[in-house]
């Protein structure tokens, strides 16, 4: 049982409900993780508006969801490892690249230079330096993709944090964490 209230979208107030519909139209129904944002129209609006431009961003709906699992698994939200193994195989990926992705590796050079560095900024609290960032332009990635990748870090901490604390029930097919496995 969640410790925060999972708001039902069809008696939500007027200051989250169109999110809510919105969020409801591009998965077909609301999510629980979102329905326990929503007790916060500013936390929602912030969550859905990262998801929303980060998902125009340059680095692609793959490489963000391999990214989202790596982080997932770090920090053992149960929820967002089965949430985005779900989308991630919707964005092109096969069952083993994200399986591989939650363990922070990649077969494609690219790719794993990106998990790499999401995984040492979530290892280091952030703390990361010139040759982290330089690893990653020699994989081919310019400051722009480098932003987005450390965007993409940050907002999945803050659903796993939502997530974990808030002990939200996932309602997507559950995955087993690697770190426990």
């Amino acid at each position: 049982m969640a410790h925060v209230n999972l708001v039902d979208p069809a008696t939500s107030s007027a200051a989250v409900k169109p999110t809510l519909d919105r969020i409801k139209g591009a998965f077909g129904v609301v999510p629980n993780m979102f329905k326990a944002v929503a007790n916060s129209p500013a936390a929602l609006a912030s969550m859905w508006g990262s998801f929303g431009a980060l998902g125009q961003g340059t680095i692609g709906a793959k490489l963000g969801e391999q990214i989202a699992v790596a982080i997932a698994d770090r920090n053992d939200c149960r929820y967002c490892l089965a949430a985005h193994t779900l989308l991630g195989q919707k964005a092109g990926a096969t069952a083993a690249e994200m399986a591989d992705a939650q363990r922070g590796r990649s077969a494609d050079p690219k790719a794993s230079a990106a998990l790499a560095f999401a995984v040492k900024v979530v290892e280091n609290r952030g703390a990361i330096d010139a040759a982290d960032v330089q690893s990653l332009r020699s994989a081919g990635f310019d400051d722009e993709a480098i932003v987005e990748i450390l965007a993409h870090v940050a907002l999945n901490l803050f659903t796993n944090y939502v997530n974990v604390a808030f002990d939200v029930p996932v309602d997507f097919p559950g995955v087993k964490l690697s770190r426990t496995a």
